[in-house]
């Protein structure tokens, strides 16, 4: 009973969120996309306040940011520590 309870809800949020998936995936992308500026954006000349702290992410996040570079319209990256092209 209580699985069959778990397979309705678990059906009933597919159905929910089904029309939106596009509209979530386009909002994490650029949640995503903000969050990479704010991360890089001493690199690039923007002044960030809090630089020191996202050193540490830095290893976690080059993974993304080919991706990310191509989508803000950079066809190299801007960065000339970092090599992805």
């Amino acid at each position: 009973m209580i699985e069959q309870i778990k397979k309705l809800i678990q059906y009933y949020e597919e159905v929910i969120s089904l029309p939106h998936r596009q509209e979530i995936a386009r909002e994490l992308r650029h949640e995503d996309d903000i969050f990479l500026l704010l991360l890089y954006s001493e690199m690039i000349g923007i002044p960030n306040p809090v630089y020191y702290y996202t050193l540490e992410l830095y290893p976690y996040m080059l993974e993304k940011f080919h991706d990310w570079h191509l989508r803000m319209g950079m066809e190299k990256s801007p960065l000339s520590g970092i090599r992805c092209c």
